[in-house]
């Protein structure tokens, strides 16, 4: 894309209610704008790196046998009313009356839609297992939104549900997903612990969470270095010392960026979700739950991977693959001529570029360069075109370096 139409405008400074860095450069480089409180707008520059977040999510789900659908974020009453969460679920949700006078609310999960549809259908053993998973909105009635795209009102989330016959099997599928998990955060450029964590009002057998060290978290997890135990602080307690090996425990600032549930049989008891066994007995669906946030993913992502200068994408999530930026373009010529084949060549080898076609100056252009932290950075000058070369340079690494200009599709691949 030509940077000169790019629905983007970088800003030097954040606002002074950004307080953590991800909440900073997003704003700066454009890629979120606050609407209000804990509720933003993905402009152009977010949205790619959300939708690349997604993809990444929705490849790794249908690589554990998962099957998409898409829920309403409209929830019926009376399914919560079933399951005695319609006024007990912290956050609350946000509910409200149509013009029929009829409360519904929106929806912060959606195990009562789905147990729903898996009552529906399921009468036998012979229709388990089966796992279902959606990526849709999430509205949640914080009592306060705060990390820019940490915690907030409405963001968009991948919850997948599965539906076994059995624990033992359940548990199995459990783990499976856990290894999963640790693929996508992988992919996404993070390294992420599983520790365990409260079932809160969700609910279940067991409960852990994905986390990621960060000193903008404010998760609080305690490590212990020598046989790996770790937990939340709010499951573990504040206690000192490892339950497994007794050794002294670390405590943490970490982002949580995945949860995992065993629901066991709550929900599927509440609601009726049954079905009849080889014996012809009838028992309640054993049910798990494993959620992502991808704006909460997004802004970790920032947390660990920026600079003074602004953000450094891992190559899997970034807006673009390469920003191409021809200096002296006021004057028509070689570096017009280079930079326009260049470009036509990368589109063609389906490579995304970012065309920096503005007339701007060098420490503009490249400023911005820095802040939007696309990886790979190609710079076409007079004086590099001279000896035949152009500069190239991985946003990551401080050192430039000097190939011959028929080289850079390859090198860029």
């Amino acid at each position: 894309m030509r940077q000169s139409q790019l629905f983007a405008k970088t800003k030097k400074t954040a606002p002074k209610e950004a307080e953590i860095i991800s909440h900073q450069l997003l704003l700066r480089a454009d890629f979120i704008e606050q609407s209000s409180s804990g509720v933003y707008r993905f402009l152009p520059l977010g949205f790619k790196v959300l939708k690349k977040i997604e993809e990444i999510i929705r490849e790794e789900m249908l690589a554990v046998g998962a099957q998409e659908l898409y829920l309403p974020a409209l929830q019926n009453k009376n399914l919560w009313l079933e399951t005695n969460r319609w006024q007990t679920i912290d956050p609350p949700l946000f509910k409200f009356k149509d013009r029929h006078q009829k409360e519904t609310a929106l929806g912060s999960t959606h195990e009562e839609e789905i147990t729903d549809i898996v009552r529906r259908r399921v009468k036998s053993y012979q229709d388990l297992p089966f796992s279902l998973f959606q990526i849709q909105d999430k509205f949640r009635n914080e009592m306060r939104a705060t990390g820019g795209l940490l915690r907030t009102r409405e963001f968009l989330m991948k919850d997948l549900y599965s539906f076994y016959a059995d624990e033992k099997d359940l548990l199995n599928f459990y783990q499976k997903v856990k290894k999963s998990y640790f693929k996508i955060f992988k992919r996404c450029g993070l390294k992420a612990i599983c520790v365990q964590a409260s079932s809160g009002t969700i609910g279940g057998e067991l409960s852990e969470e994905f986390m990621v060290f960060s000193s903008g978290g404010e998760d609080k997890i305690l490590i212990c270095k020598k046989c790996g135990y770790g937990a939340n602080i709010e499951k573990a307690g504040e206690i000192k010392i490892c339950p497994k090996c007794q050794s002294q425990l670390e405590k943490k600032n970490s982002i949580e960026v995945g949860h995992v549930f065993d629901l066991g049989t709550k929900y599927s008891q509440a609601m009726g979700a049954t079905f009849i066994d080889k014996n012809g007995k009838s028992h309640p669906i054993v049910m798990g739950c494993y959620g992502i946030g991808l704006p909460r993913l997004m802004a970790t992502i920032v947390e660990v991977h920026h600079d003074e200068k602004g953000i450094i994408w891992p190559k899997e999530v970034a807006p673009f693959n390469v920003h191409l930026i021809p200096l002296s373009f006021t004057r028509p010529g070689r570096v017009e001529e280079i930079s326009e084949k260049l470009y036509r060549d990368l589109l063609k080898s389906e490579i995304e570029v970012l065309y920096d076609d503005r007339d701007k100056t060098a420490g503009e252009k490249f400023a911005e360069a820095d802040l939007i932290g696309i990886p790979v950075r190609i710079v076409i000058s007079e004086r590099t075109l001279k000896k035949n070369f152009v500069e190239i340079k991985q946003r990551e690494k401080k050192e430039v370096k000097l190939i011959k200009s028929g080289q850079i599709k390859k090198y860029v691949k």
